[in-house]
This record gives structure tokens, sequence and C-alpha cells, in this order.
């Protein structure tokens, strides 16, 4: 990366600023928020980073019901992201990314591209049933997370948390 390109992304980075308000959407058919270890990592994280958390729900993995929850979200004029996590497999309950793909009018690929590099660095060859995407809808950001612990940790500190502010920052620019 060439000093003039460097600066440019650092300039980008500084500009995007520090905090912003966010969603948590936990789609799961057996978590409550007692339960839900993964929604709580991405809370606790976002808090940590000085992001304001707006809204957390549990939504049950239907298709219609997931559409509902992130249209509510995404029509917030106070929300700029939403986080997803859980539905991002290959079983036949996995309905979140058909779903979000329905709704999004710019898929980020590689926000994907990154997190199977990097679960595949934990996990080994098992990464490539993840679906995980990001994508911008009506100028907000969403970004689908698998269910696991695990792999929200993973994302959330590798990825999200270090580039949310910048993707936002740019979506509304």
């Amino acid at each position: 990366m060439g000093f003039d390109t460097y600066m440019s992304y650092l300039h980008h980075e500084k500009m995007a600023g520090q905090s912003l308000n966010a969603a948590i959407l936990t789609l799961s058919d057996t978590r409550d928020k007692a339960s839900d270890k993964s929604g709580k990592i991405i809370k606790d994280l976002l808090v940590k980073a000085k992001h304001k958390l707006i809204d957390y729900q549990i939504v049950k993995e239907d298709r219609d019901k997931i559409k509902n929850a992130l249209l509510k979200a995404i029509n917030s004029k106070e929300i700029e992201a939403v986080i997803t996590n859980g539905g991002t497999g290959i079983g036949q309950r996995d309905n979140t990314i058909e779903v979000v793909k329905s709704l999004v009018e710019k898929e980020l690929e590689g926000f994907g591209e990154i997190f199977r590099l990097i679960s595949y660095r934990q996990i080994g060859s098992a990464a490539i049933m993840s679906r995980a995407m990001a994508g911008v809808c009506k100028n907000k950001l969403i970004i689908c997370l698998p269910g696991s612990s695990k792999a929200v940790k993973l994302a959330m500190e590798r990825i999200v948390i270090p580039q949310l502010a910048h993707m936002v920052w740019e979506i509304k620019r």
C-alpha cells in the first residue's frame, strides 16, 4: 500500500467517528435472553467499543418473522447497523441469509470471505458451512453472524468492531 493510499485509509477511519446506534437480532428457535450467549457477546463488545444498543430481540427462525424484525430495524431512524446471529448454516431452519439477501441492495462479499478465512484458521474445513455475510439496505448496515459463541467472538473482535464505524460512515457519506 502506497503512502497516499495508507493516509487516505487512516483519514477515513478517523472521520468515521467512534459511536453508532446498533440493533442485535438473535435468530433462534431455542434461545431466550437468559441463554443467548452470542447476543450477550455482541452486546458487550458493542458497548465496550462505545456503541449504543438501541434494540435487542430474540426472533424465531421463521422467514416472515426474520424479515419483519429486519425491516423494523432497518426502517428505524435511530438504528445505523443491525447485527444478527444464528441461521447462517446449511440446516433446514437456517433461513437468515435468504431473507437478508432478498433485502440487501449491496453485498459486502469480502466480509464473508474474510470471516471464513479466519474461521478456517480456527476450525479447519468446517468453515465452508458458514454463510456469514454483510450488506447494505436502505443505507443501513446488516451483518449476519453464525450462532456459535466462538464464531461470534471471532467475528466481532477481528472484523466487526475494528471496521463497524468505518463501514457505517462510508454508507452515510
